[in-house]
């Protein structure tokens, strides 16, 4: 028998210990949505609550009235849905013991917000 060639297996070859560092180098992503879409929603929600505003203005209504209107829809739909949505995530993370990212809790948050102002403009247009 010639032992010179035989080849240990409890040591890893160098292609496998190359593929183990580069798993370890590479951040874990746990979020499924990109915060590129996340952001974007944010932006396009930003625009739908405000879109409205400049043509209330335009056709002659009070500054004051739309101010007032201004500050309670904006928030509501640029804060209080993503933010019902970020609370509601963490509480079933809790009871239930799942692990839903706050950051997908939030895009989904903003991505309601959206679809909900949509509906409302189609419905009072």
């Amino acid at each position: 028998m010639n032992t010179n060639n035989s080849t240990d297996l409890s040591t890893p070859s160098e292609s496998e210990t190359s593929s183990a560092q580069q798993r370890q180098e590479q951040p874990i992503q746990r979020s499924l949505v990109p915060r590129g879409i996340t952001i974007g929603l944010a932006m396009f929600a930003l625009v739908l609550s405000l879109a409205g505003y400049g043509f209330r203005l335009m056709v002659g209504d009070d500054v004051g009235e739309v101010v007032r209107h201004a500050a309670v829809i904006v928030p509501s739909f640029m804060i209080g849905i993503p933010l019902f949505f970020w609370v509601g995530s963490r509480i079933v993370n809790k009871i239930k013991g799942m692990h839903i990212e706050g950051w997908n809790a939030i895009s989904l948050g903003y991505l309601t917000s959206c679809i909900s102002m949509l509906w409302l403009m189609g419905t009072y247009s």
